[in-house]
């Protein structure tokens, strides 16, 4: 979708829908009060109002869009404003949207355009039958401003992110014949273009550095492993110390030998989801030229149960040289990671890592379908993911790591065992990713309740693929670690 920065004195063309955001509690004039006691529209945060436009408003449609108070308007009441004005009419057949953003501030009207952009994504490669007034309409959108050149010069940063935030929800959208391992990285490879330095290691390397964990997981499949390296040197010091982060990328999880109910497996195509993200957030860092090193390692494999798949009972050796009993081999992240964390903190000594993945069930259970479970074993590096995740929409809580939960992970032959059964599930995953860690400073996202929605209530994300983590570890960077 294009998108422009318009003066607000700008005429209106007659096949164009017009947003204006309305705050509860200011009264309306006129027909539009009117309206608005007719409908009970208050301006309540995510209320609508769509109406013909009436006499003296050049438009074809008025949507009023409830922004809550005023007071609390800020930067994401901007996006998701502009995001609900685009889900209204986007199946108008209008062609053109235009938004007014209040007292035409350039900064929120920069923000309103992201929430356009991450609202207009759509995957829609496989569909060849799709009607017509299935399709969105809305072509071009115009956001207005007092400063059209102040939003505009606001923005490019912005578009970076969408463009990184669109790039991972295409490859957690696709499906798993499609994007399987090599592809993955092949696709992680052609970002290269925007500067970016990429290493992609298969099973013989991995092997030769002792990747027992990551490796078996992956062993019943007839597509091979990989493991990417993403750099991005940013910095005015070539050499500084990086901060990492590590994505589980199960390109798909049948659950292995200990397989998954046939009901919903489909949906483990979006497994890869912590890859997805760190790809993405690589994407957003080299695209804006952020002033940072930065490190991202994906551990990219598929569990499948052929005859050669890893079993119940079986131990494997780590890179870290720890042991590990696979008592259920449909616990194959948390031995992706184990692997790639271990290698990340080898090979970069970075200032601190932070490992995405749709790691638990159990995380949903506890967080619901809007929260992802934060871990972490350092306080600011927890604080500072907090305000990044406040600041951008993305919320996290953060969940302890109590040492006596060690126990539930003690096995009777190896150093440790992958599960320790139901009983605080997420927890025991991350003491167990710990593990691997070496005493580096540590955060682990566990997202399998916010990668992908079904009745998404954000307005900026679509049902779908969600691109979780991009924005917040963008935000988290750009404000503690750029210099």
């Amino acid at each position: 979708m294009e998108i422009q920065f318009v003066a607000a004195s700008a005429a209106t063309g007659p096949n164009t829908a017009l947003a204006r955001i309305v705050f509860e509690g200011e009264a309306l004039d006129g027909a539009l009060g009117q309206a608005a006691a007719a409908s009970r529209f208050t301006g309540a945060k995510g209320q609508t109002l769509d109406i013909l436009a009436p006499a003296g408003v050049d438009a074809a449609r008025l949507v009023l869009v409830g922004a809550g108070k005023r007071d609390a308007f800020d930067a994401l009441g901007a996006e998701h404003a502009a995001a609900t004005a685009y889900s209204t009419v986007k199946l108008s057949g209008l062609e053109t949207l235009r938004v007014e953003t209040p007292n035409g501030d350039a900064e929120l009207a920069a923000r309103a355009a992201l929430g356009l952009r991450l609202a207009s994504y759509r995957f829609d490669k496989y569909r060849t039958k799709e009607p017509a007034e299935m399709k969105p309409s809305i072509r071009k959108a115009e956001v207005a401003t007092t400063d059209p050149d102040g939003a505009l010069a606001a923005f490019p940063p912005l578009a970076a992110l969408a463009d990184a935030v669109s790039f991972t929800r295409d490859l957690v959208s696709e499906p798993a014949n499609v994007l399987y391992p090599a592809e993955f990285a092949r696709r992680v490879k052609e970002l290269e273009r925007l500067g970016l330095e990429i290493e992609i290691l298969g099973e013989a390397e991995m092997a030769a550095l002792g990747m027992g964990s990551l490796l078996g997981v992956g062993q019943g499949s007839m597509r091979e492993s990989q493991l990417v390296v993403i750099r991005w040197n940013g910095a005015a010091d070539k050499d500084a110390q990086p901060v990492a982060f590590v994505g589980k990328g199960v390109c798909f999880d049948t659950g292995g030998i200990s397989i998954k109910p046939a009901e919903g497996m489909e949906d483990m195509k979006w497994d890869m989801g912590g890859a997805g993200a760190v790809a993405g957030l690589m994407y957003a860092l080299a695209a804006r030229k952020a002033k940072v090193n930065a490190v991202g390692i994906l551990g990219l494999v598929e569990n499948m149960p052929d005859g050669n798949a890893q079993r119940p009972g079986d131990v494997v050796t780590s890179m870290s040289g720890q042991t590990i009993e696979v008592i259920n081999t449909d616990a194959e992240g948390r031995l992706v990671l184990a692997d790639a964390v271990w290698y990340c903190q080898d090979r970069f000594k970075p200032k601190f890592i932070v490992d995405l993945a749709t790691l638990t069930g159990a995380i949903i259970i506890s967080l619901g379908n809007d929260y992802a479970g934060l871990f972490s074993n350092n306080d600011e590096l927890a604080g500072d993911l907090l305000a990044a995740s406040g600041a951008e929409g993305e919320p996290l809580w953060r969940m302890p790591l109590p040492p006596a939960y060690e126990k539930q992970i003690e096995s009777a032959i190896a150093d440790m065992k992958n599960t320790g059964g139901r009983p605080a599930g997420s927890i025991t995953a991350a003491l167990f990713i710990q593990r691997f860690v070496n005493g580096t400073p540590w955060a682990h996202l566990d997202i399998a309740s916010t990668a992908w929605k079904k009745g998404s209530t954000v307005p900026t994300t679509p049902d779908g693929a969600t691109g979780f983590g991009v924005r917040l570890l963008n935000r988290m960077v750009q404000d503690k670690y750029e210099g």
